[in-house]
């Protein structure tokens, strides 16, 4: 079993910041060091779409969109994945959810507006 927590959503204007983090516990917390990891996001009304991936030899990958404004990284001794997030854009609007292996969070919301 894991539990994957996300946090740092909230409401930001448009060319703004914000920091997710993705805390993993339970018997297999160490998931972040040895799984691949990554973020999704769903806009309301749509399908739910990859952002980042970070594998366990920390190479990266990201949806066209966000290069150069996101960055996925993890912190394997606290067991948690971050994404930075920077000059957001209203269409950055959405629940973004961190995944490893078969487990799912539950999302953070994230809202860029004026």
């Amino acid at each position: 079993q894991v539990q994957l927590v996300e946090s740092g959503g909230g409401l930001v204007q448009p060319g703004g910041s914000l920091r997710l983090s993705c805390a993993a516990s339970g018997l297999s917390g160490d998931i972040i060091s040895i799984a691949a990891m990554g973020w999704y996001r769903q806009a309301p009304g749509e399908q739910r779409k990859f952002v980042a991936v970070i594998s366990t030899d920390a190479s990266t990958n990201y949806l066209d969109t966000v290069k150069g404004r996101f960055t996925i990284s993890r912190d394997n001794a606290k067991n948690t994945m971050y994404q930075h997030m920077n000059k957001l854009k209203a269409e950055d609007t959405a629940t973004y959810l961190c995944k490893g292996e078969s487990w799912w969070g539950q999302g953070t919301l994230v809202a860029v507006s004026e």
